[in-house]
């Protein structure tokens, strides 16, 4: 991988906390910031196993270790707090997230929680702190959401359009599928042809954009360094195919019966769209200092109640009042056009 030297600066002498730092990609930015020099980084992950593994990781980078592991939870706010003021991070790398579609739809709560209300505190803490800047991972399916997962990531993108600024900058990176991640669909694949099929897809006509690992953590680390506020997407090359991608797949493998491995096609999930896209109808893309990468121009506004519709939304969530959280995400988030899953739990039905 390729670092800049803009973002060796960038990274080289600060105190750095990085959110969901045992997840697939918090641990590899983990790694590839532990090796550019910072003063101090902490690691902060709920998973006992995960941050087990990234710090033994990191460890290894350090000749003279230099950061904390934490274990808990970005949606813990006096814990946050309380990092903030003993560590004195002036760089926030926020990979924390739920991101399991089908799941999410019919946890709505939590996806509203972690995703957004996490956020929502995080770049408040930020700002009111001083830090220099704040990075988050965002995702396609942030654009036009029908998922309660990309409904969840839109609010933080506001949320960090709301506090984003001179004083602290806070940039968000919408990214499609990372090979190599929890729930990849490429290691669902393999596994299913190493079992003689069938191969499970949802749709013939389905698509997604694909990134490596090394390239998402490049681009997450050019947002950082453009040392703005702001939107990024990467420049993207063609979706995949996903019917293809499997076609692919079974062509290459090593199995004896490659040629009998069956491709079955199992009807998109709640929450699932035939195609993403990256940009909004009102947002228009700029060059940025690498070209790699770009920034959004956008003529949206947000909402003058945003600040109070959050503080809304955190009490029904509290209360566990699905139908009063999900009239507040669409005065948010007008464009979420929730699914029959969330609708039906909104209404206190089965699905």
């Amino acid at each position: 991988m390729s670092i800049p030297q803009a973002v060796e600066k960038t990274i080289g002498g600060k105190r750095i906390l990085i959110t969901g730092a045992g997840g697939s990609i918090g641990s590899a930015l983990a790694r590839s910031v532990g090796q550019l020099n910072p003063e101090h980084l902490v690691l902060l992950d709920n998973s006992e196993r995960n941050l087990n593994e990234v710090t033994a990781s990191v460890a290894s980078t350090f000749d003279e270790p230099s950061f904390t592991a934490v274990l808990g939870s970005v949606g813990d706010s006096e814990l946050l707090r309380s990092l903030f003021e003993q560590h004195h991070p002036t760089i926030v790398i926020h990979a924390a997230a739920f991101k399991h579609v089908p799941l999410l739809e019919t946890n709505p709560l939590a996806a509203l929680q972690n995703n957004a209300i996490a956020t929502y505190s995080l770049a408040k803490l930020s700002h009111e702190k001083s830090a220099s800047n704040l990075v988050m991972l965002s995702t396609d399916k942030s654009v036009n959401p029908i998922s309660i997962m990309g409904a969840s990531k839109r609010l933080g993108e506001l949320a960090l359009a709301q506090f984003g600024g001179a004083h602290t900058r806070m940039a968000a990176v919408r990214l499609g599928n990372v090979l190599g991640t929890e729930g990849s669909v490429v290691p669902l694949f393999l596994g299913q042809i190493s079992r003689g099929g069938p191969v499970t897809v949802t749709h013939p006509d389905a698509t997604r954009y694909f990134f490596g690992m090394d390239q998402a953590v490049e681009l997450i680390l050019l947002a950082l360094a453009e040392n703005t506020s702001g939107v990024f997407v990467p420049r993207i090359n063609e979706p995949v195919n996903i019917r293809q991608m499997a076609i692919q797949l079974i062509k290459n493998s090593k199995a004896e019966n490659h040629n009998e491995i069956e491709i079955v096609f199992s009807g998109l999930r709640p929450g699932d769209k035939l195609s993403e896209e990256f940009l909004y109808e009102n947002e228009k893309s700029v060059p940025t200092n690498d070209p790699r990468l770009l920034r959004l121009v956008s003529n949206a506004d947000i909402a003058d109640n945003f600040e109070t519709g959050m503080a809304h939304l955190s009490k029904r969530l509290k209360e566990h009042d699905i139908t009063g959280a999900l009239d507040l995400l669409r005065q948010l988030v007008p464009e979420y056009r929730p699914t029959e899953t969330v609708t039906r739990l909104s209404e206190g039905l089965p699905v």
